[in-house]
Formats: structure tokens, C-alpha cells, sequence
């Protein structure tokens, strides 16, 4: 690895960690655990457009690590790792995917993310009736994803393509 790929990998992964804490403080009252805005995605979401997405992948599963550590615990890892792997994958098929938009991709990880999370939730609760909070969490999923991919959107066209 050269050094200016270290630097940039260093700069996007302390950039999602700082995102991550601040999204801690911020509360969502929707009466379902959990829900966030998914600001760290945004810098995800520029790796996928910059990057590969396997550098992508270890970017996010190290940024989920690390916050998980710092501001979580290790139940919060789990279910950050599940929806983030998920997400992921998702969004690098609906990029793959040509007529997916920027939003549209970022909605497609948003949902998928929450799909995730609420199926680690059922297997280690083993209790089928936690996917009643589906429709709850597709719809923040999806405006969440909405705003995501608008910001996303913005800083793909603002950032030096030579980043990377």
C-alpha cells in the first residue's frame, strides 16, 4: 500500500467515526430501538463511489468495530455488522444494477440495513414477532435513505476524483 491510500483510508475511516458519535447523540423518537439516520453510510457510500468495494467493506466492518468499542457495546456491534455487511453487498449490486440512482442505491442499502439488523434481532431473540417493526423501519429506512443519498449525491460531485 502506498502512503497516499493509507492516508485517505485513515482520513474516511476516522471521518465515519466521528459521524458515528455524533449520530449517537442525536435521538429519533419513533418508538423503535435502534432507528438512526445512517449519516456513517454517507461516507460509506462515497468509498463505493471512489473505490473498490472490498476496500469499502473493510473501511466500514473497522469503522462498525471500532464505534461499537467506543460507543456501544458488543451487542451493538452485532447487529451494526449485520446491517452494514448486508447494506453493502445490496448497494454494491445496485450499483453494478445501470438506472439505480444514487438515492436509489442509498435506499436500497438503508432498507437492507434494517433488514439485517431485524433478522439478527429474530435469530438471537428467537422470537419471529420482533418483524412486526418491519413496516416502522422500512419507512425510516427509506426516508433515511433518501437524505443519505441526497448528500451523498452532492459530495460525489464535489469531491476531487483524484481522491483516491
Amino acid at each position: 500500500m502506498d502512503a497516499k491510500r493509507i492516508a485517505a483510508d485513515g482520513l474516511f475511516l476516522a471521518l465515519a467515526l466521528v459521524v458515528s458519535y455524533i449520530e449517537v447523540l442525536i435521538p429519533i423518537p419513533v418508538g423503535v430501538p435502534g432507528v438512526k439516520i445512517g449519516l456513517a453510510n454517507a461516507v460509506i457510500m462515497v468509498l463505493l463511489f471512489f473505490t473498490t468495494w472490498q476496500r469499502t467493506l473493510l473501511i466500514s466492518v473497522v469503522r462498525i468495530l471500532l464505534a461499537g468499542f467506543l460507543f456501544g457495546n458488543p451487542m451493538t456491534i452485532v447487529y451494526s455488522l449485520a446491517g452494514g455487511i448486508l447494506s453493502l453487498f445490496v448497494m454494491v449490486i445496485l450499483r453494478k444494477i445501470r438506472g439505480f440512482s444514487v438515492i436509489g442505491i442509498s435506499v436500497g442499502g438503508g432498507v437492507a440495513h434494517n433488514i439485517g439488523q431485524l433478522s439478527v434481532a429474530v435469530l438471537l431473540m428467537e422470537n419471529a414477532r420482533i418483524y412486526y417493526y418491519a413496516p416502522v423501519l422500512l419507512i425510516t429506512g427509506t426516508i433515511a435513505g433518501i437524505a443519505i443519498g441526497v448528500l451523498t449525491g452532492i459530495l460525489i460531485r464535489k469531491l476531487p476524483k483524484n481522491l483516491f
